[in-house]
């Protein structure tokens, strides 16, 4: 996998996880911990890529 399949793919995990992120925050089943987990995996992929991208 090149540099740039590598980036798009985290940048769909990262609108994916986006989604879910919307979607727990709306249904009041969701856990907070669940939600605040997703959210720390999106930071983490949203900081991967832009490392990857300014290299």
């Amino acid at each position: 996998m090149n540099l740039t399949s590598h980036v798009q793919e985290l940048k769909k995990k990262h609108e994916s996880l986006s989604e879910a992120v919307e979607k727990a925050q709306r249904s009041p089943s969701v856990d907070d911990l669940r939600i605040a987990d997703m959210k720390k995996q999106k930071l983490r992929l949203k900081e991967e890529i832009a490392r990857l991208t300014t290299t």
